[in-house]
């Protein structure tokens, strides 16, 4: 585990050279390459028409359905990110080098699915949904800001001696 690096006194690594190599030769790593900047492309739009709903008060079947294509992309991309990390670590989610990550991605999708439960049920006025549906997309910026941190310390180790795996699982 990463953590055990750091407690000797190593620095500690995303990945060991094993999982590397799985990582850079997995079709998932692809496919994670492919959906994350559509996903983010789907949410600016969307973004874009729940701030114009909100603003003007216009456009609530288009802001409506861009929040319901962004949860479908959410899902796919919380799906597809499982097995990635079942091919790269051993384990669909929770893998140590990405835990916190994939806890706020539950708290992000527990909000996009609220709003899709408030959408279902009337539970909220249009205003309020927008309003449900920017939390969810401020927590979906988060979450990113983490991913792409965790690339960036992907990138920065690259080239650097990474330690081999641990114990078989």
């Amino acid at each position: 585990m990463a953590g055990s690096h750091r407690a000797a006194g190593k620095p500690a690594f995303l990945y060991t050279e094993e999982q590397r190599a799985r990582r850079d030769n997995s079709i998932w790593t692809t496919i994670q390459g492919v959906l994350a900047p559509l996903q983010f492309l789907v949410f600016l739009v969307s973004l874009a028409l729940v701030l114009r709903y909100l603003l003007t008060g216009a456009g609530y079947d288009a802001a409506t359905i861009s929040i319901l294509i962004k949860t479908v992309f959410l899902l796919t991309i919380m799906v597809t990110g499982a097995i990635w990390e079942k091919v790269v670590f051993g384990q669909y989610l929770f893998a140590p080098a990405f835990f916190w990550e994939d806890v706020f991605s539950f708290l992000v999708i527990a909000l996009h699915l609220a709003y899709v439960w408030s959408l279902w049920t009337a539970a909220l006025t249009p205003t309020g949904e927008m309003l449900l549906a920017l939390a969810a997309y401020a927590a979906y910026v988060i979450n990113a800001g983490q991913f792409l941190w965790k690339l960036r310390v992907a990138r920065l180790e690259a080239g650097k001696v990474t330690p081999t795996s641990e114990a078989p699982a």
